[in-house]
């Protein structure tokens, strides 16, 4: 029997379940977030709704270690690499190398990080640069040099991110409704709807 794409591909990658693309997944409604909590994940209760807080804790390397208990809106969430690969516009050989140009590029974001001491890997990547940026300038040699790589760095995977995962084009991206600068909790929104404004 053939493996699926999502067993060739989803399984290399997690970047929807880790942070990575997301901060948080829109869910269901109380009865799904009851069930998800009560199997130890982190649920926000905000205004609109119930939402599960990524990176999720039932990631295991790149697989769901819920898989059948996952909620809807990962149920029915295909990126865009993905989608692409379905409709033949990619190969699966171009589509894993570009999962593991991804994973390399993040890789080199989150060694940044540990560089400048930002440590809580229960934030989303994003969060967790804008934590590490956020505060004066240091006296300490070197800090201020990596605050510029890690920003660079982290550019360069934010647009990868919305070329290759979200299929998005330009710069845009949405800033916390709390006003406080930091880039906000980007959500899994469902199928073909990745992004949305949120709290």
């Amino acid at each position: 029997m053939k493996p699926s794409l999502t067993d060739m591909l989803c399984t290399q990658c997690g970047l929807c379940c880790d942070g990575s693309l997301f901060a948080d997944v829109e869910l269901a409604g109380q009865a799904e977030a009851t069930r998800l909590e009560i199997m130890g994940l982190e649920i926000d209760d905000d205004a609109e709704g119930e939402l599960l807080l990524l990176p999720c804790a039932a990631l295991d390397g790149t697989r769901c270690g819920i898989y059948a208990h996952r909620p809807k809106c990962c149920r029915s969430f295909e990126c865009h690499l993905l989608q692409g690969a379905r409709r033949g516009a990619v190969t699966v050989e171009r589509a894993t190398e570009q999962i593991a140009e991804a994973r390399k590029r993040i890789g080199t974001v989150k060694d940044l990080l540990a560089q400048l001491g930002q440590s809580d890997v229960r934030l989303s990547l994003k969060e967790r640069c804008a934590e590490a940026l956020s505060g004066k300038p240091s006296a300490i040699p070197g800090v201020n040099r990596r605050r510029t790589e890690l920003e660079t760095a982290m550019s360069a995977v934010e647009r990868l991110i919305r070329k290759t995962f979200l299929g998005v084009g330009g710069e845009g991206g949405a800033r916390s409704p709390k006003g406080s600068g930091v880039p906000s909790r980007d959500r899994k929104a469902g199928p073909r709807s990745p992004l949305s404004e949120t709290r």
